[in-house]
């Protein structure tokens, strides 16, 4: 549907209230903004899993070292979109020696346009490369799995652009001991020490605002070492953070349109507190223990490559 200001641009260009050739020009430019602007896809923070989102890559040569083998595909590959992974394997043993890459892309777009684009070309080499799109994956339903810190800040960098969103600590505080019963009869022998951070990640130009919670813990032998102690804290922290940061980002939904723009939306659970309270009230619940901080997972791991299946129409040796 077209907003006012859209609807009084076409209304005013069919009454020729501009010059008939510019008028035209102009008609034409709003129409494909409007139309491309009609289909953008979604990007979450989390593993691309659809087969869609997947190149594969063999006729490799193995003339070259394995290293710059694998820099040569990622520069050929990485101008068409934002990568999540390169994997570069050598050839099954009954196989001429060589290596076949798979590649995953964040864009369904993306990918169809670098396979398109790299499909039966020299490229880095003298035989051609072959290219083509996993189109399904046979037998196995994935679940999403967040992506790392590292990965969810490299994601909004590509389309947000550096300074496009920002993150700050709201909280971080050692909360060990608040969920436990302490057994008064039994000496402990190690303890469990646990650091608790709430973040919030900001969309300047785009209005948005995301909290995100992360919880890291590790066991500690009882031990008299300080130094060792003050270590294995300055790691908790950071781990905690981390996950904070890559807990933010799974409520906010990139929408990339064929014409490069690129929107935001925020999506949150309806019964999610942590965005709904100040920050003193925050502050407050982690002092009482009013969470369940126990309730949020660790970063999803990625899956196995074996599992993968390639239409036997679209791949031919």
């Amino acid at each position: 549907m077209l907003s006012p200001s859209q609807g009084e641009i076409l209304a005013g260009l069919c009454h020729g209230r501009a010059g008939q050739r510019s008028g035209w020009e102009a008609f034409v430019a709003l129409f494909y903004t409007l139309v491309t602007m009609m289909d953008p896809e979604v990007v979450s923070f989390t593993i691309p899993t659809e087969s869609n989102k997947i190149v594969f890559v063999w006729n490799i040569s193995a003339e070259k070292p394995e290293e710059e083998i694998y820099c040569s595909l990622l520069k050929v590959f990485s101008p068409f979109g934002a990568l999540y992974s390169l994997k570069l394997l050598p050839n099954a043993g009954v196989s001429d020696p060589g290596y076949y890459a798979v590649i995953k892309y964040y864009c369904c777009r993306d990918a169809s346009r670098s396979q398109a684009a790299c499909d039966r070309k020299t490229l880095f080499q003298d035989t051609p490369l072959k290219v083509r799109i996993c189109t399904k994956q046979k037998g196995f339903n994935y679940k999403s799995l967040s992506l790392n810190s590292t990965k969810c800040q490299d994601l909004a960098n590509h389309y947000l652009g550096f300074n496009g969103w920002s993150k700050k600590i709201i909280a971080l505080q050692n909360i060990s001991g608040l969920d436990e019963e302490e057994d008064e009869g039994e000496p402990q022998e190690d303890t469990k020490l646990r650091y608790l951070c709430v973040l919030e990640v900001v969309l300047p130009g785009h209005g948005i605002r995301s909290r995100g919670v992360g919880v890291a813990e590790e066991i500690l032998m009882k031990q008299k070492d300080p130094a060792e102690l003050l270590m294995k804290t300055g790691n908790l922290q950071k781990y905690a953070v981390q996950k904070a940061v890559s807990d933010a980002f799974q409520k906010i939904l990139l929408l990339i349109f064929e014409n490069g723009k690129v929107a935001v939306e925020y999506v949150s659970p309806n019964d999610d507190a942590v965005d709904c309270l100040t920050e003193d009230e925050l502050q407050g619940l982690i002092q009482v223990n009013d969470f369940t901080w126990t309730s949020f997972n660790p970063e999803g791991e990625e899956e196995i490559l074996t599992e993968l299946s390639f239409h036997e129409d679209t791949v031919g040796f």
